[in-house]
């Protein structure tokens, strides 16, 4: 006898049931997730100590922390190795599922994302959290679903909508995480989706709270908001800014593809040599690597950063970032993408005060700000969900008006620029990589 998905027959009893396992979804994530990056403080505590001790103690102990991050990273590619579908971001997949492309995740892949990821990004790769948690949400999503015995869409919905609630915890951004599942995800906003996600995001990041704490995830220093004659200023922004997303995603699918024409290196090796590298320049500037919170939030903060230094993080973490995610560990793209954003604001804010006839320094932490969601909108193609990240993140609604003009700005030269979203490309690569006979 066939079997009936349950609620197949009744459009409400049908959506009653999609809600009460996103629920019980989301409180799951909200633990598992709030674990994860509570986790991922306590290694970046420990690597910082370690790395002061390094500072400080005789001889090659520098080799210590390069170990450090080279054995982490050899280790999750191993992990990644053994289950394929745990390297990298994971959202190609999550919105492979979501398209009928791949079939949904499976429960084991949580703790390899969870241990892969502490490993890698703990470790010191330029990774963000935001990808093994939408990851180990959809996986979430989907055994709920299954267990439920709902139909194959709504698996697939319900996948969906507990990775935005994975989205939301990583960053504290509840509303974020909902307008990711609708506009980057499933590119919907029908009832069925979107009732579920807000109730899965409400009691995730309720459940994280706990975990965590309820603050935003950056403290901003308080300021006026910038009069609006500056705003054809934010718009050349974002116009620049479009150009860096389209030369950042290129160089991500860049190393992915040499990392791929190496395929005579076992995958540990490879990640080992780039977690030594990385180690590196850990040991040179701690703020060079890591998922890049701490920096971002000396900046927003009102931090000083002379102009040299400014530059340099943002050239080593440009690159330092795509070469992390050719390790093929557990990590994401997200976090860093919002470290470079706010390094390439306040480089644009001095070269336009060393060329303007007006002081612009009280631009500086606006700029920065604007420039986390338009770079994010530049590489991702999702500009509300990158604003309402941002304000979220950083509890700003005054910067409402010229981040959405930079960030649409952002969108549409990269757009005319004729790049994919850097996840499309992803999800391009993982759909051939299925296919047999493909290297």
């Amino acid at each position: 006898m066939a079997h009936t998905p349950a609620g197949s027959d009744d459009p409400t009893r049908g959506l009653v049931l999609l809600c009460a396992v996103a629920l019980g979804a989301g409180v799951a994530i909200g633990f598992v997730g709030g674990a994860f990056r509570w986790c991922l403080r306590l290694a970046d505590r420990w690597r910082l100590d370690l790395l002061d001790w390094a500072d400080r103690a005789p001889g090659p102990a520098w080799l210590v922390p390069v170990a450090v991050t080279a054995v982490g990273a050899a280790s999750a590619a191993v992990i990644a190795q053994r289950m394929p579908l745990a390297a990298g971001s994971g959202i190609q997949h999550v919105e492979a599922t979501a398209r009928g492309e791949s079939a949904p995740p499976t429960l084991p892949l949580v703790p390899a994302k969870f241990v892969g990821g502490l490993l890698a990004i703990g470790g010191g790769l330029v990774l963000g959290r935001e990808g093994p948690t939408v990851h180990m949400g959809a996986a979430i999503g989907a055994e709920a679903g299954r267990r439920a015995r709902l139909g194959t869409d709504d698996v697939r919905l319900t996948q969906s909508a507990i990775a935005g609630a994975g989205l939301a915890v990583a960053f504290n951004a509840p509303v974020g995480g909902a307008l990711f599942a609708f506009e980057e995800v499933t590119h919907t906003f029908r009832l069925r989706i979107v009732v579920p996600t807000l109730l899965a995001v409400a009691v995730a990041v309720a459940c994280s709270r706990l975990v965590l704490g309820d603050h935003p995830d950056f403290d901003v220093r308080p300021g006026a908001a910038p009069a609006i004659a500056w705003l054809p200023m934010f718009a050349v922004f974002g116009l620049l800014t479009g150009l860096l997303g389209v030369a950042y995603n290129r160089l991500v699918i860049g190393f992915l593809d040499l990392a791929a024409a190496a395929g005579r290196v076992p995958p540990a090796v490879r990640a080992a040599m780039i977690g030594a590298l990385i180690g590196c320049l850990l040991i040179a500037d701690p703020r060079a690597a890591g998922g890049g919170d701490t920096l971002t939030q000396e900046i927003v903060g009102g931090g000083t950063l002379l102009l040299p230094a400014v530059l340099t993080l943002l050239l080593v973490r440009f690159v330092a970032g795509p070469l992390s995610y050719a390790a093929g560990t557990p990590g994401g793209l997200f976090a860093p993408l919002l470290a470079v954003g706010a390094l390439w604001g306040v480089l644009y804010t001095r070269l336009a005060d060393a060329v303007l006839p007006a002081d612009l320094a009280a631009l500086t932490v606006p700029m920065a700000v604007v420039g986390m969601a338009a770079f994010f909108g530049a590489t991702v193609r999702a500009p509300l969900t990158g604003i309402v990240l941002v304000i979220e993140m950083t509890a700003t609604a005054e910067l409402t008006v010229p981040m959405a003009a930079a960030t649409a700005m952002a969108v549409l030269v990269a757009q005319l620029a004729g790049a994919a979203p850097i996840y499309d490309s992803l999800r391009d690569r993982m759909i051939r990589g299925m296919r047999p006979g493909a290297p």
